[in-house]
């Protein structure tokens, strides 16, 4: 087992398997693998069903326990600070963690991964002394109530997560849940847990009671036992819609409350009066960033037909200066795809698209052979001229392959950008108001970016229409995914 030269002296976190403070032996392991290399440099334990009922059980005590229960909601803030500080303080580590098991540059996480977490962290921090219910009247029943309704936590939280972003949509569920005063039991993605691992670590470090939050390894039997976990009231899924169709399946049981966050494939409209200079450049890298391994990822292109070729020469020119590197390397920009599952799936898209008759602009992506080991890694891939029926212009590919196809009107571009089973973010780039406006209302989409790309923010809630998704993370509406309104009626 071997790491990047530039990590070898990156201390992992410990990799067992918790019940609160009981350590569980798992009989089965996973290889945990470099994507930049793609060689194993850690076991992680598989969690049996046991093992799961055992880390929901503490859980659940957890959240029963005064310890957690009656802890005061400034107490509840400080504690989520104390684990941001700490956060701040292992900045540098946990960039590097999430570098090796993501591939991602460390120049990216240490800049975007990890401050994101954090910032998300901080900002759900101040709502415990704010998550107050109301007090009123009774409008239509005769005599004297006294009436106020209380906002209670959901109870234990199953909040299993993807592995293209393992710590930044960990603390999308982590810290509005823990704000709330749910407990947390946490399942990475199998290929990426090192950042989870070592949350748990830092949350009972500063204080956290055993089990408040908690992290099971594994694989998707592992995922599958936790959802379906009767103790389990809540939970909050990003990842394939595939799988969170089976998630919601294993809810209908216990009718437990479900949010998720599912699969994109994101219109991009770049209109004729567009300013090209910063269109091009956003358009190209909504697509290519993190190798494209992003929900939201602008992969359909649709370009007014008077710019469509200048547009077309641009991207290619963005995508060919990427450097392509290791994740430890900080010249590096765009890292490898996560696996070698994903490259060939990806890689799948391209070569039946080629077959069909889609050309390429510039040379066709796949694997580098100029970048030493055996990473997965994966060049920026534009193809042209894309039918709005073809495959590639219809499925989620999760990697840096982005289908462009030119429009004459809005009408049109508006229709194409609707034609399509998911409605998880669009982008428009336009110099008219009315354009911009007209285009959000119309289009399909959980978030409408307008002359900008992939922004997201803890004050606003981002989520997805049709085949992308139930519910809404972010912004303040995200609490109400954990708490249970109850209301109080007393004669006087």
């Amino acid at each position: 087992m071997t790491m990047q030269a530039g990590f070898a002296d990156l201390v992992l976190p410990d990799l067992s398997l918790r019940a609160g403070g009981d350590l569980l032996r798992a009989d089965r392991h996973l290889a945990d693998e470099d994507p930049c290399t793609g060689e194993r440099f850690a076991d992680i334990p598989v969690a049996s069903a046991a093992d799961v009922d055992a880390i929901v059980g503490a859980a659940k005590k957890a959240f029963r326990d005064p310890a957690w229960r009656d802890l005061p909601p400034l107490a509840r803030e400080r504690l989520l600070h104390r684990l941001a500080d700490a956060m701040e303080a292992e900045l540098p580590r946990l960039a590097a963690l999430e570098s090796l098991d993501t591939g991602k540059p460390i120049a990216i996480t240490e800049t975007v991964d990890i401050p994101a977490a954090i910032a998300w962290l901080r900002s759900y921090a101040g709502w415990p002394g704010k998550l107050a219910g109301r007090a009123g009247t009774l409008s239509a029943s005769p005599g004297r109530y006294h009436v106020y309704t209380r906002r209670e936590p959901v109870g234990v939280v199953a909040a299993i997560t993807p592995w293209n972003f393992p710590i930044v949509l960990a603390m999308w569920k982590i810290a509005p849940a823990l704000a709330a005063g749910c407990t947390v039991v946490l399942k990475p993605a199998p290929e990426t847990p090192l950042t989870a691992l070592r949350l748990a670590e830092m949350a009972r470090e500063v204080g956290f009671p055993a089990g408040v939050l908690s992290v099971v390894t594994g694989d998707g039997a592992t995922g599958a036992a936790l959802a379906r976990h009767p103790d389990v009231a809540k939970v909050a899924f990003t990842g394939s819609t595939a799988t969170g169709q089976s998630i919601l399946a294993a809810s209908v049981p216990d009718l437990k409350r479900v949010t998720l966050e599912l699969g994109g494939k994101s219109p991009s409209i770049i209109c004729a009066d567009a300013d090209l200079s910063q269109a091009i450049p956003q358009a190209a890298m909504g697509c290519f960033f993190n190798s494209g391994q992003v929900c939201y990822a602008g992969t359909r292109l649709y370009v007014h037909r008077s710019v469509y070729e200048q547009v077309l020469e641009g991207i290619a020119a963005v995508g060919a200066g990427q450097v392509m590197g290791a994740s430890s390397d900080r010249a590096s920009l765009m890292g490898p795809l996560i696996s070698a599952r994903q490259h060939e799936k990806v890689t799948g898209f391209t070569t039946r698209a080629r077959a069909a008759g889609i050309e390429a602009v510039g040379p066709v992506g796949g694997a580098t052979p100029q970048l030493p080991g055996r990473g997965h890694y994966f060049a920026p891939t534009l193809l042209r001229d894309v039918p709005p029926d073809a495959e590639i212009a219809r499925e989620e590919v999760f990697g840096p392959v982005l289908a462009a196809t030119p429009f004459d009107d809005m009408e049109e571009a508006i229709a194409l950008a609707n034609d399509s089973a998911y409605g998880l973010a669009a982008h428009v780039w336009t110099r008219d108001l009315a354009t911009a406006h007209l285009s959000a209302e119309r289009i399909e989409a959980g978030t409408v970016f307008v002359n900008c790309i992939m922004l997201a923010d803890p004050a606003f809630p981002f989520g997805g229409m049709k085949m992308s998704g139930i519910g809404r993370e972010n912004g303040p509406e995200v609490l109400d995914a954990y708490l249970e309104p109850k209301s109080v009626v007393m004669a006087l």
